[in-house]
């Protein structure tokens, strides 16, 4: 067991690259300081078997990806009639091997609990390993959907900013923060108390992503977290 904490993407912001190590790309370099990183690129747009297979061999064996699911399935199709978008997905990632962490999905905020939804069912069939969903409409944090949750073996993350108080918690096996920037989401730095508060909450097994990338402070937030 471990503590993986990391960053959105693995962009070195002017103001930190000197704490990094060598290395033959920004992905290299990055290894050097932190353990873990969230492909969130992958959201947005597929990537080749051979892209992920890239990555993995720039990193050290006990370095681990979370790769969050397509908005085609999650924001587009809002997890109907995504059998073939999954299939196509989970083949790409799945060349990460031992480096493939946890999978994320990150719901649209209009998109409530449906009890009738089979999506975890779906992607259970599928994948085996750890899911991580970060809901944010209030219908996802009711006992009727943690125990959907709990069904599929999946675990919601605790998000800051909360979109409710019960987001900010974790809910299941592991514990998977992830960290926006408060209160300006992408853009807030966090102070050393807020990080001394949450590594106290960590337990040994746990992941950190830290989301407040557009000003760099999320590479340094994660590097404090580190010491």
């Amino acid at each position: 067991m471990s503590r993986h904490i990391g960053t959105a993407g693995w962009s070195l912001p002017k103001q930190h690259r000197k704490r990094f190590g060598a290395g033959d790309s920004n992905l290299a370099r990055y290894a050097t300081r932190l353990n873990a990183a969230e492909i969130n690129s992958s959201f947005y747009r597929p990537h080749k078997p051979s892209t992920y297979k890239r990555w993995a061999e720039s990193v050290p064996a006990d370095f681990r990806f979370s790769v969050k699911l397509p908005k085609t399935v999650t924001h587009e199709k809002r997890l109907e009639g995504i059998e073939v978008l999954l299939d196509t997905f989970l083949g790409e990632c799945a060349v990460l091997g031992r480096k493939l962490g946890p999978l994320l999905v990150q719901l649209p905020p209009s998109l409530q609990f449906d009890p009738r939804n089979r999506f975890f069912e779906t992607l259970r069939a599928r994948f085996g390993g750890a899911v991580v969903c970060e809901p944010r409409h209030a219908t996802w944090f009711t006992p009727e959907a943690e125990a959907a949750f709990r069904a599929g073996r999946i675990s919601r993350v605790a998000a800051d900013p909360a979109p409710v108080p019960a987001a900010a918690e974790p809910f299941g096996r592991l514990v998977y923060y992830r960290w926006h920037g408060s209160p300006r989401k992408y853009y807030s730095d966090y102070d050393d108390a807020a990080l001394r508060a949450l590594k106290k909450r960590l337990p040994k097994d746990a992941w950190v992503i830290f989301d407040n990338t557009t000003l760099g402070h999320a590479t340094g937030n994660a590097l404090a977290l580190t010491r």
